[in-house]
């Protein structure tokens, strides 16, 4: 077959790399120079140990397995099974962590409940106060600002596989699309994986899918002297992802709420090292539109004060700031949505903060669905 995917991000790259990989011919379309979006405005993690039981976590588990193929054929993805430490500080932080790896399905996580010396003979860069950490040997870490390029490499080394950026679809109907240079491109499928781009052509064809739209903020630092060798996560991560839910969580979420600022937007604290040795920090989380177009100055603080006291240590200079907008299935507990859209026509997308984790899973199933 010839299957034309619309969008250059992560998704849709998995997309054309399934494709491929069952044997069909593939032309990409991104309608920026090279993706811009959430993709890139991330974390890099590949994170395991918090999904969903059920086909959430099944989904990551499969995920984890590819994007590790993955990274034994394309070094420069930067994979690395590093695992990460969720540092708990309080009491109520712990029980929560204690009530998670009780459960049958933590074995199958990676996730193993370790004291304050074990946590830092693991992470020896963790030195601030903690009663413990929850550690997650099934998450890993990719380069985000990178992976596409690595990624599409990989496809052209095939032969069988186009790229063709700066290209804005206008028109999709069965048998291929028209690009905003007024140029056809034929094909037996054609998957879109548009990301937060949910209006124009999008709504045109598929109305108004079940999706929302969600904005965070993150930071990145110059290079930090010692090597992170986990990923980091705080407390209230705990919040976050649904692995954690049950009655310790509740009590914690009772009598141990956020500061305000941290309440207000939605936050935790994620730490990933990149290669150069900078640390990634974030982040929030912000469902109200329209979205501001400028970065609130007093998450960034909190999110500093934090990390450097999981570290016992002031952070490096920070380099850079950005905001990201990712879009989420309004089911959080579906994983993504899928829709056919016309004959021979997709819509992939709503994956939310899980996109970089399940994105090879995601493509896999597609492609199972759709018979490639």
């Amino acid at each position: 077959m010839r299957v034309l995917i619309v969008g250059g991000g992560v998704l849709g790259t998995m997309h054309a790399w399934q494709a491929v990989e069952r044997g069909h011919d593939v032309v990409q379309l991104e309608r920026e120079p090279e993706a811009r979006g959430a993709s890139v405005r991330n974390f890099g993690l590949v994170w395991v140990g918090g999904r969903a039981a059920g086909d959430e976590l099944d989904t990551a588990l499969r995920a984890r397995e590819l994007w590790a193929e993955l990274g034994r054929r394309a070094p420069g993805l930067g994979f690395r099974a590093n695992g990460s430490l969720t540092v708990l500080r309080t009491p109520t932080e712990l029980a929560v962590a204690e009530e998670t790896v009780a459960r049958a399905d933590a074995a199958a996580r990676g996730l193993a409940l370790l004291g304050p010396d074990a946590a830092r003979a693991v992470n020896p860069a963790l030195r601030g106060d903690l009663l413990g950490a929850l550690h997650c040997d099934r998450d890993a870490a990719v380069e985000p600002r990178t992976a596409q390029p690595v990624l599409r490499e990989l496809l052209l080394a095939t032969g069988r596989y186009t790229w063709l950026p700066g290209r804005e679809v206008r028109d999709v109907d069965t048998g291929g699309v028209r690009d905003d240079r007024g140029e056809r491109h034929a094909a037996d499928v054609v998957v879109l994986c548009t990301g937060a781009w949910l209006g124009g052509l999008v709504r045109e064809i598929a109305g108004t899918p079940p999706v929302r739209r969600v904005r965070l903020q993150m930071m990145q630092t110059d290079p930090l002297d010692e090597q992170l060798t986990t990923s980091v996560a705080d407390g209230d991560s705990l919040r976050y992802y649904p692995a954690y839910r049950g009655a310790a969580l509740d009590e914690l979420n009772r009598t141990q709420p956020q500061p305000a600022i941290a309440a207000e937007h939605a936050m935790q604290l994620l730490v990933v090292q990149r290669l150069d040795g900078g640390l990634t920090i974030g982040d929030t989380h912000g469902y109200a539109e329209p979205f501001p177009f400028d970065v609130d100055e007093d998450p960034y603080e909190h999110l500093t004060e934090v990390a450097a006291s999981v570290l016992g240590r002031p952070l490096p200079r920070i380099r850079r700031r950005w905001s990201g907008i990712y879009a989420q299935c309004l089911d959080t507990g579906q994983v993504v949505h899928r829709e056919r859209v016309a004959d021979g026509v997709w819509l992939v997308t709503g994956p939310g903060g899980r996109g970089m984790t399940c994105s090879p899973a995601i493509a896999e199933q597609t492609a199972e669905e759709l018979g490639l």
